[in-house]
């Protein structure tokens, strides 16, 4: 399940995985050793891998969403506790051919990774 504004999208999930990321303001090292720093927040980012399964045509309209010049989409994508919904922008989308066949391109292995614009906590 995938829902990116608002459109779902009939593709299943084949892989996914989340990393927290913490960032901070600054970060730096004392004379002695010691660290000081302000953190900002931690900022949930997902890397979805998904499955060839669906129709070429909901597979063509799922790439030209992710592929679309928009800083920033709303994402729906499994959660811990169900689904989880955040603001993303989308880095590193890439998938790879598979098989040419009758004039048509068949490609497999659409990786997007779902970057957050703000914090998810603080």
């Amino acid at each position: 399940m995938l829902i990116i504004d608002g459109e779902r999208f009939a593709v299943e999930v084949e892989a996914i995985s989340r990393k927290a990321d913490f960032l901070d303001k600054y970060a730096e090292r004392t004379e002695d050793g010691v660290l000081k720093r302000e953190l900002i927040g931690v900022y949930i980012n997902y890397t979805l891998q998904l499955f060839r399964g669906a129709s070429a045509s909901e597979y063509d309209r799922l790439w030209d969403k992710l592929i679309e010049p928009v800083e920033f989409h709303q994402v729906t994508v499994p959660g811990t506790g169900g689904d989880y919904t955040f603001t993303a922008y989308f880095s590193g989308v890439s998938d790879q051919l598979q098989l040419q066949r009758a004039a048509r391109n068949y490609w497999t292995g659409l990786t997007v990774t779902f970057t957050a614009e703000r914090p998810a906590r603080t």
